[in-house]
């Protein structure tokens, strides 16, 4: 089919049928009845409420997408309708990029004598079989060729308010077969875990908590094991997922997991420009986020094992060596590494998730601690990454890879970064960062923000696209602020 073309209210798809034209993600044979509350194919009549969040005009029509958001369902209406004319919906269980929920829900011709003219209700989601799923209504005028759909949207089902709402259309890119989230990679997916894990906290909405489970069962022995690879930031962020799934759960086996991501690091900490560990297995990069993300889960390792002593002398030598580095350049902003032989800053971009993660490192260990100097020196990079005009663009957070192209990997960065600003945030007592979090929170809300919920990367907008790395970010954003 065509593009879809998104805005933050509304879109339109227009194409021809099949017979008129190729469609490279034709709609698979409908799915068995999905039965929630009530099951598929009820009557509108009965629905107790009637709220209609996108709409599309095909041909001097107007096609309609409706909700009973109290029973998740929703039906299409088609108005000024001639006999002949189709109505239907379609039901996605991957954000709207296939229609793997069935197409032609509900599929049905205006009879003769009617004004306006609907299908009969379905459910938006398959809670049976965890399928997150969205609706959109379509139609065909009798007397034209083209087909018309509105956006894709859903109830407010697990989406009452806007963190709920974001963590939902982030679980509509989970896919239960992998324990992943589709269109994004590897590291990306441990962040996205984050996210959902640090929403069910914040939020207190538990429906995705089958996630955490499902995630480590079907990948806990992928590549070299207890979810460790080749690339020693990868496992420092799984190593933190777990963390976070251990104090949601309180399962022993994900903090095991965690310890033997830690142990994996420290397997490449060496003497090398005096310390410090390598980016991968490789040992040719020494760079800020490896080195922040080992502080952090060393630190928080020995803040949930009673005793311990190895995980806070390692958390320590690591933070000595990354302030001393010279990482940190003479604006309080962190660089991305050191050159290789000489062991200067190489002065790469100052990316968001550098500035954020030593964040996050400062009060784990500042926890471990008590030593109020760490958050001293936190603040004053806090200050300095929440001011600077390079990176906050009209005072809204900005990477610099977001003039041209931040794939694969620059999608994640802002959320890891708000994640960082939002736990130092919340130990000062004065929350001096609460102001610039909840302005990132409502310039996105209001910028970039489709009707089914989902983000671009550009939180100032326009929206460009929709994948789970954008929305990660997002989600970390909506659980600080």
């Amino acid at each position: 089919m065509a593009a879809v073309v998104v805005t933050a209210t509304a879109a339109t798809v227009l194409f021809a049928p099949p017979s008129a034209a190729a469609d490279p993600a034709p709609a698979p044979a409908p799915l068995a009845v999905v039965c929630n509350k009530f099951c598929d194919a009820r009557d509108p009549a009965l629905s107790p409420g009637d709220r209609r969040p996108v709409a599309v005009a095909l041909h001097g029509r107007q096609i309609t997408l409706h909700f009973d958001d109290a029973d998740a369902m929703g039906w299409a209406s088609l108005s000024t309708v001639r006999q002949g004319d189709e109505v239907w919906l379609d039901r996605s269980f991957d954000g709207g990029a296939t229609w793997s929920g069935g197409g032609r829900l509900g599929a049905t011709t205006a009879p003769a004598g009617v004004g306006d003219w609907r299908t009969l209700m379905y459910n938006v989601d398959d809670w049976a079989n965890r399928g997150v799923g969205a609706l959109r209504a379509c139609g065909k005028a009798v007397d034209q060729p083209q087909i018309a759909c509105t956006a894709w949207a859903r109830t407010t089902w697990n989406a009452y308010d806007r963190r709920t709402a974001a963590a939902t259309a982030l679980m509509q890119f989970y896919r239960n077969d992998t324990g992943l989230f589709a269109t994004t990679g590897w590291w990306n997916s441990a962040n996205a875990l984050t996210a959902v894990i640090d929403n069910i906290r914040v939020s207190g909405m538990g429906s995705y908590t089958y996630a955490v489970a499902t995630t480590y069962e079907r990948n806990v022995n992928v590549g070299l094991g207890q979810f460790r690879n080749d690339y020693i930031d990868d496992t420092g962020w799984w190593a933190l997922a777990w963390v976070a799934a251990y104090d949601l759960t309180g399962e022993r086996r994900y903090l095991d997991t965690a310890r033997a991501g830690a142990d994996h690091m420290h397997a490449h900490w060496d003497g090398v420009c005096g310390g410090g560990v390598w980016w991968s297995t490789a040992r040719s990069y020494k760079n800020a986020i490896t080195n922040a993300l080992y502080v952090q889960v060393n630190a928080a390792l020995h803040n949930r094992l009673p005793g311990d002593t190895g995980y806070l002398s390692r958390a320590r030598a690591g933070w000595a060596w990354y302030a001393a580095s010279g990482m940190i350049n003479g604006a309080n902003l962190v660089n991305d590494g050191l050159t290789t032989g000489t062991c200067q800053n190489n002065g790469q971009p100052v990316w968001s998730y550098n500035q954020g993660v030593i964040l996050d490192a400062l009060v784990e260990l500042n926890r471990a601690t008590g030593d109020g100097a760490l958050l001293t020196r936190a603040r004053q990079l806090a200050n300095a990454s929440t001011t600077d005009a390079t990176l906050n663009p009209n005072g809204i957070l900005r990477d610099p890879c977001e003039t041209s192209s931040c794939e694969p990997d620059g999608p994640s960065f802002k959320g890891a970064y708000v994640r960082g600003l939002g736990a130092l945030n919340a130990v000062l007592a004065d929350r001096p960062y609460t102001a610039y979090l909840r302005r990132q929170a409502d310039t996105a809300y209001g910028a970039t923000r489709t009707a089914l919920d989902t983000y671009g990367l550009r939180w100032a907008g326009p929206f460009d696209r929709a994948d789970a790395a954008r929305q990660q970010s997002v989600v970390d954003l909506m659980n600080v602020s």
